[in-house]
């Protein structure tokens, strides 16, 4: 079935009165949308900020009369905004697709070292005799294309995991514990403040014929506190910084610590946090986020 699609330009300010509007006129769904290409990495916590040029885009049933949704739209907007100009847009119409199908196609096995794949489960992976992860990401962030995923695999690539202990902190959907098991970890706990992730990270595990003792997965209030060989933690500069101590503790002297999320300018910060504790000593680049890793005294 085609649908209509009515796209708005809007200011921070006013985008939440267009979504009400639209909402009102019966939209399917509304979104928001980057205009300018002004992306916001990193946002202070308890704020949802939108970009200065921000796409206000409502989908409507195929039967809509778009002339009747726009007179309704000026209208409330002449409500609200006397004397000012109701904002620039484009009504079109779009063709239906299988947008979950067109997204999975697009999800190609990726490499990293030697040894190891990352591979949608629904496709063979390229080397059956190297250590394959294959992956559905579901719920939760993380395929191994963003960049911070993909500099923790290739730092996960080049180490030795023979027997080692590991906390996955901000796990998602398990990609990084479960390549750690695939390269020879003996066990991986999986931390993370959201529950899809926690779901995520069993059943990827699953799909890798790993058992849940292997990788046992909890809320960050419910996480055990014996340290391990390495702390991995691909979350965000400010959260990193604010469990600095938190992860030196879950760390045994002499072990290792890799963290992403990072966007370049805030490594600095990232690695004075650390240094209390670890010899923070390689700082890694791939486009604008870094990944820094360092060994505890």
């Amino acid at each position: 079935m085609p649908w209509v699609q009515i796209t708005l330009s809007s200011t921070p300010e006013n985008s939440e009165f267009l979504e009400d509007m639209l909402l009102l006129c019966g939209a399917g769904a509304v979104s928001m949308l980057d205009g300018a290409d002004q992306p916001v990495f990193e946002p202070i916590k308890g704020t949802t900020p939108l970009w200065q040029d921000t796409r206000v885009m409502g989908l409507f049933e195929a039967d809509t009369d778009g002339d009747v949704l726009l007179d309704y739209l000026g209208n409330g907007w002449q409500e609200a905004f006397p004397n000012t100009t109701f904002p620039s847009h484009k009504l079109e119409i779009l063709e239906d697709k299988d947008w979950e199908r067109e997204w999975m196609d697009r999800f190609e096995p990726i490499q990293f070292g030697q040894r190891l794949w990352v591979c949608p489960s629904w496709k063979p992976a390229p080397d059956p005799t190297a250590a394959n992860l294959m992956l559905d990401p579901g719920l939760a962030f993380g395929t191994g294309s963003h960049p911070t995923t993909a500099l923790c695999l290739q730092w996960i690539a080049q180490q030795d995991w023979q027997d080692k202990t590991v906390i996955d902190y901000g796990c998602g959907s398990g990609i990084l514990a479960i390549s750690a098991i695939l390269m020879g970890a003996e066990h991986v706990v999986g931390v993370d403040n959201d529950t899809q992730a926690l779901t995520a990270t069993i059943d990827n595990a699953q799909r890798n014929g790993i058992g849940a003792e292997k990788i046992p997965v909890f809320l960050p209030e419910k996480a055990p506190n014996k340290a391990v060989d390495v702390v991995l933690a691909n979350i965000l500069a400010g959260p990193l910084i604010e469990m600095a101590a938190r992860l030196a503790e879950l760390t045994k002297p002499a072990g290792l610590i890799a963290l992403s999320g990072i966007l370049e300018h805030q490594a600095n910060a990232v690695i004075e946090a650390y240094e209390p504790w670890f010899d923070m000593h390689t700082v890694v680049t791939k486009d604008e986020w870094v990944r820094i890793d360092g060994q505890k005294r």
